[in-house]
């Protein structure tokens, strides 16, 4: 790097052990902050093309790109809802349902690093035939990404990780809300990203290791292209350099999400009581079958 790019690489992020910990940025130089249209964000948005189908009698859909489907969800509140909604009127109009999509993509990640993700994209808005904004910014299948570079302990390839950006009325909601919709909230997507020769290495937690031998993790900005035929995103272009100075954002603290876990189980274990007992009650009653010497094992 130039010197002047490394005059915005700044002191690590700092993390306060609070329940919903708001994650500071680092204090910018007089320089940078003087900059118009210079704050950070947190983003994960992009195009995609390709064949809409929905689900008759739910408010379910695929999008299919390359041969290969995909669920597109609506984002929960109501303007997500409306495109949603518009776009299923859209094709019962028009017959067409090949479109361009502005989306989020939704990552799910399983336990144990060998189990696959998987995922989907939810409906942003659609291109009725306008190509302005974004549709004209990006190709089909380009992202902007702007995260946290790092290895999560579930995914064997290192993600962008997005997490909530910081506004006070999304803390006000947050401090309303009860433990599992605080943590659903500030749940964070982890995007698994191919990055040949990256520019920084994806921060990696070694548990074993000292605190001050663990680096430091880079907030980066990139364009990248989703790639159907590995189920993830390939890095294309950087759109600023990398830096250790991260847009101020939320997170669930673990003793939330231990709380939230907690109150699932116990929410749970009624139901999981009741159908043990209503599967050993039917057994009772399970009449014998008798097998002829010609049936099946």
């Amino acid at each position: 790097m130039s010197d002047n790019q490394d005059k915005r690489v700044l002191s690590p992020i700092i993390k306060p052990k609070k329940d919903i910990e708001v994650i500071p940025p680092s204090t910018p130089t007089e320089k940078d902050s003087d900059k118009p249209g210079s704050e950070l964000l947190f983003t994960a948005v992009g195009i995609i093309s390709g064949v809409v189908e929905f689900i008759e009698d739910t408010r379910s859909a695929t999008v299919t790109l390359s041969g290969n489907k995909y669920p597109l969800f609506y984002i929960p509140n109501n303007k997500g809802s409306v495109a949603f909604d518009a776009l299923r009127k859209h094709i019962a109009n028009t017959g067409n349902n090949n479109y361009r999509l502005i989306v989020y993509p939704k990552i799910i990640h399983f336990p144990g690093r060998d189990k696959p993700h998987q995922i989907g994209f939810q409906l942003v808005a659609f291109d009725s035939g306008n190509n302005e904004g974004m549709y004209g910014e990006l190709k089909d299948l380009q992202f902007k990404l702007s995260g946290i570079w790092q290895f999560i302990p579930v995914c064997q390839t290192p993600c962008i990780s997005v997490f909530k950006n910081f506004t006070e009325q999304r803390l006000e909601y947050i401090k309303k809300s009860d433990v599992s919709k605080r943590v659903k909230f500030m749940k964070a997507s982890h995007i698994p990203l191919f990055w040949k020769d990256a520019l920084v290495p994806p921060f990696r937690f070694n548990p074993k290791a000292p605190k001050e031998e663990q680096g430091r993790p880079y907030f980066v900005s990139i364009i990248a292209k989703f790639l159907p035929y590995k189920n993830a995103f390939g890095f294309e272009s950087l759109a600023q350099m990398p830096l250790l100075e991260a847009p101020k954002f939320l997170k669930a603290s673990k003793k939330m999400k231990a709380e939230a876990l907690s109150l699932r189980k116990a929410e749970a274990a009624p139901y999981s009581e009741a159908t043990k007992e209503n599967t050993q009650e039917g057994s009772k009653f399970a009449m014998p079958i008798k097998r002829n010497k010609t049936d099946c094992n």
